[in-house]
């Protein structure tokens, strides 16, 4: 081959795809799904309001609202999902490993697991807050406990950073840790507490459950938010889920989303405004 012929064929490869680049790119899970005929869930079974059976061992909470709502997005049947309890932590390695398709099962949105998964828009901002008596406590509100200093004590479950979580709201309180959310419940029933500290969603389920018995402070602290997660590298299985989501909390989906936070939290979400998005107003 003469030196001319050589070059012509060098620049021929160099303008012919590499049979690696030239490969079929493969299947959105989103497709996956759609030919296998149902959506299949990572989520757990034991934590109101969010995952948890009801008496006839049926899977119900917020967490499970939102996987079924993508379900009826999928097929237009909210029953076409199954579900894979298990515990938190195995969310990451079940969809690292493709067992699940999703995982809905109240996920922190943490910097560090942005490194194994990819995080949807978030549903829920968590806190912890405090729950007074209603009737017959000694304290109504956030600022009577905080105006009291040393004199409240707060009750919450045993957690090595109880007492920091507790001070960063209230520097001079007593700190009473307890090893279930029954008996912190009992003790502040009894009024041997007078806060019980505890996640957002948790108290809000608890007042639900004994409407007029309790009431929230009125302040919230140490926000985290909860999203769902799917396997890294499916931009468009990621943005589906994410269009459900959105439209979920500010479109078409709204009156569901709506009524499932009336129900798990006893949350009236305002309807979003007609006209300009206000997202980004």
């Amino acid at each position: 081959m003469t030196a001319a012929g050589a070059a012509v064929g060098a620049a021929a490869q160099l303008l012919t795809p590499s049979a690696a680049l030239a490969q079929t790119v493969g299947k959105s899970r989103l497709q996956v799904i759609k030919e296998r005929g149902r959506l299949i869930v990572g989520t757990g079974s034991t934590n109101p309001p969010w995952h948890f059976e009801d008496a006839n061992g049926k899977l119900q909470g917020m967490d499970i609202d939102m996987a079924r709502l993508l379900a009826k997005n999928l097929f237009d049947d909210p029953e076409k999902v199954e579900f894979v309890l298990q515990g938190s932590d195995a969310r990451i390695p079940s969809l690292i490993t493709d067992k699940v398709d999703i995982v809905v099962q109240w996920m922190t949105v943490t910097a560090g697991r942005a490194q194994q998964v990819e995080f949807t828009v978030p549903y829920y901002r968590e806190g912890v807050s405090l729950m007074l008596l209603a009737r017959g406590g000694k304290f109504k509100n956030f600022d009577e406990l905080k105006a009291a200093g040393a004199g409240v004590t707060v009750g919450g479950m045993q957690n090595v950073f109880l007492e920091e979580w507790v001070r960063k709201a209230l520097p001079q309180a007593k700190v009473d840790a307890f090893e279930s959310p029954d008996a912190v419940l009992q003790a502040l029933n009894a009024r041997r507490i007078d806060a019980y500290m505890s996640d957002q969603s948790a108290m809000r389920w608890l007042m639900q459950q004994a409407p007029g018995r309790f009431v929230d402070a009125g302040y919230g602290w140490m926000p985290n938010s909860y999203a769902s997660a799917v396997k890294p590298g499916d931009p468009i299985w990621l943005n589906w889920v994410n269009t459900v989501y959105r439209e979920a909390m500010m479109g078409v989906d709204f009156d569901s989303f709506a009524a499932s936070y009336k129900k798990w939290f006893g949350i009236e979400v305002a309807t979003p405004k007609v006209g300009f998005p206000n997202e980004f107003a």
